[in-house]
């Protein structure tokens, strides 16, 4: 997909920028009212259809940020493609007003989904997980999105909206088609969160992501400086390794850790 020299502007890139940490918030285990898990938590609960036969995923946004028509249809359709809902899939859409002022924690983003949240995580047979687009960036220059616990993440539109190419190659739309669906593969236990794979693909740099840069869950695909990366069109899918882990994981052959359902 890409030559040596764009590779080579990528090591380049490894040595300027941190790892981006606030891709994978420093999820925590609240006691009470209820476990929020990490990300990957409720992978077998998507994987499989035991006790959760339907999924929601609530998509909460202020105004001016609901995401775009085709960022959303392009989730849909790869949770359909990966996770065990034999009574389907639905999206749900509300205008919110989240109550933060400057830029935004993994507490805030996590106090904020819980407190907008319309239905508990685990309700009867239905999972739910939550997507939130506030207003604001995140607390650490340049990232896009984060995945705080096993159900919530949010992404950053004003950040989003920086973030396309020169002469709109990438365009915004392609970063947000591309961004839902890597956070959501964080929800997902992508890579190796929650697992280990038996295919050496984590980036060694950036933990929690892939080395192959044809996959959504590369760790630039979540960089404001993603441009500096990919000249031509994002990756928006899982790669053959993502896709089967998550069959290992769906099957059991992968064991899984840190399910708060199981």
């Amino acid at each position: 997909m890409h030559s040596g020299g764009i590779r080579g502007v990528v090591g380049v890139l490894l040595l300027l920028m941190a790892p981006l940490a606030g891709c994978l918030g420093d999820a925590v285990d609240d006691l009470v009212p209820e476990r929020k898990g990490i990300p990957g938590g409720l992978t077998l609960a998507c994987l499989q259809d035991d006790r959760f036969t339907s999924m929601v995923v609530e998509i909460d946004y202020e105004a001016g940020y609901k995401p775009l028509t085709s960022s959303t249809d392009m989730l849909l359709e790869r949770l359909e493609s990966v996770c065990a809902k034999p009574n389907g899939i639905t999206l749900e859409f509300e205008e919110v007003t989240f109550d933060v002022e400057g830029a935004w924690s993994d507490t805030d983003v996590r106090t904020q989904a819980w407190a907008s949240k319309s239905g508990d995580v685990q309700d009867g047979d239905v999972l739910r997980w939550q997507l939130i687009f506030p207003e604001g960036e995140y607390d650490q220059d340049g990232v896009l999105g984060v995945a705080v616990d096993a159900s919530s993440v949010a992404l950053f539109g004003d950040t989003i909206q920086d973030a396309d190419g020169p002469f709109g190659r990438p365009s915004v739309e392609d970063v947000e088609n591309s961004v839902i669906v890597h956070e959501v593969g964080h929800l997902l236990g992508l890579v190796n969160l929650v697992y280990t794979s038996p295919v050496d693909h984590e980036d060694d740099e950036h933990p929690g992501h892939s080395s192959n840069d044809d996959s959504v869950m590369y760790w630039a695909v979540n960089s404001a400086d993603l441009a500096n990366v990919f000249f031509s069109s994002l990756p928006n899918e899982f790669d053959n390794d993502d896709l089967n882990d998550l069959a290992g994981l769906a099957d059991g052959s992968i064991a899984a850790t840190d399910q708060l359902w199981t």
